[in-house]
């Protein structure tokens, strides 16, 4: 149902599930085995699985911090795209790449929700993009020190708020592992 014209398919995100970014993340292993799972499915499906990848002063490119956790293995035929913002639409040719592929639905993945992952899915959202949030595929790490909810609290927040989330010609959803599908009829669990 996106607002994008001529754009039926949908894409997996793979977003940020780099060494450093996920050391000591909640339900590391658990969130990767997942994204495990529904990188097989996308592929099976000839569904494009689009691997992001951050850089900062903190996780500098070509570092072992910046490259993605070995459980995880991308193939050359998919691409990567580099970002160096939250939103992995900002000054990035994600949309480009989307286009060309004929993709208005995204099914997101990866790290960290409460940052890189939630800019996203309203990135891809205002843009006319279907989003769903895969609930079981993405996590965070602690900052609680800084006065941020524990880390499964701010997961199950942003798995409750994106169920809801509602806007003209779109459809979001958050959907488990299990339940991700990469068609649009029954990809989301709202709809707007």
């Amino acid at each position: 149902m996106t607002t994008l014209p001529d754009r039926p398919n949908s894409a997996l995100l793979v977003i940020d599930v780099q060494n450093a970014v996920v050391d000591g993340a909640h339900n590391r292993d658990g969130v990767i085995a997942n994204i495990n799972i529904l990188v097989d499915k996308a592929r099976a499906q000839d569904t494009p699985v689009v691997w992001v990848q951050h850089s900062s002063d903190e996780v500098k490119p070509g570092s072992e911090g910046w490259e993605y956790v070995p459980e995880l293995v991308r193939r050359d035929t998919e691409p990567v795209v580099h970002k160096k913002y939250g939103d992995s639409f900002e000054d990035t040719d994600l949309e480009k790449l989307l286009a060309e592929h004929g993709v208005g639905r995204l099914v997101v993945t990866g790290a960290q929700s409460d940052a890189c992952v939630r800019a996203t899915l309203h990135g891809g959202f205002v843009r006319g993009y279907d989003v769903t949030l895969v609930g079981d595929a993405h996590t965070t790490q602690d900052l609680t020190q800084y006065g941020a909810p524990a880390p499964a609290e701010v997961i199950a927040h942003t798995n409750l708020y994106w169920q809801f989330q509602t806007a003209p010609g779109r459809r979001a959803g958050t959907v488990s592992t299990a339940e991700a599908t990469f068609t649009a009829d029954t990809a989301a669990t709202s709809e707007a």
